[in-house]
């Protein structure tokens, strides 16, 4: 098992529920979300920078 820091851009939503719904969506393209948390928000172009730590298992060939 290993961890990553990843960083990623998550367009707004209409409430916080669908908010969070998204961002953990996201996060599971990249592995299992252990922490994370919105560190900037865009209103201009209505996005939200999200930074997490995720963890991914590795496959021994």
């Amino acid at each position: 098992m290993t961890t990553h820091f990843i960083t990623a851009e998550i367009d707004l939503q209409e409430t916080p529920t669908e908010l969070q719904q998204a961002i953990e969506a996201e996060l599971q393209k990249q592995g299992e979300p252990l922490r994370w948390a919105i560190t900037a928000v865009d209103t201009e172009k209505e996005k939200a920078t999200v930074e997490a730590v995720v963890t991914t298992v590795s496959v021994n060939q």
